[in-house]
């Protein structure tokens, strides 16, 4: 009995997390930082590469929180970056270098929709935005 009890869990537990993690190496997780990377890239100065802490998908919908670095693990100097000289960022006002996307699959492609850089705020959790990324954010859009 407590083996068909567990099972009952397990699928339960699943349901209730309907968004799942691309693994390393899919086209997926390739497609969702390709997409974010031009957004890094224009505000942060290339080259950029990410530190994932959240990427998740659901469907035509995605979610990603990480961290940018310098190839290798280098810090980003946020004030001698192309954003900060076009006055778009300004380190007294930023949590570093981390990013969050909410991500639209548009065919094959995945399309980061709505970005932040250095957010010190939950801005996802917008009730503007949760209608369409639940999925990917419930512990945010409280679903």
């Amino acid at each position: 009995m407590r083996y068909c009890l567990g099972v009952i869990v397990v699928i339960f537990a699943n349901a209730a997390m309907a968004w799942d993690e691309p693994a390393r190496g899919t086209p997926d997780r390739a497609g969702l930082m390709d997409a974010l990377r031009p957004h890094a890239v224009w505000m942060l100065g290339a080259p950029v590469e990410f530190v994932v802490h959240d990427l998740r998908r659901a469907g035509n919908v995605g979610f990603a929180s990480v961290s940018a670095q310098r190839p290798g693990g280098g810090q980003i100097d946020i004030s001698r970056t192309p954003g900060a000289a076009r006055g778009q960022l300004d380190t007294e006002f930023m949590d570093g270098s981390t990013l969050q996307a909410l991500y639209l699959k548009s065919g094959d492609t995945w399309v980061a929709v709505h970005w932040a850089i250095g957010a010190t705020d939950v801005w996802y959790a917008d009730p503007a935005l949760c209608p369409e990324y639940h999925t990917v954010i419930p512990e945010i859009c409280g679903y």
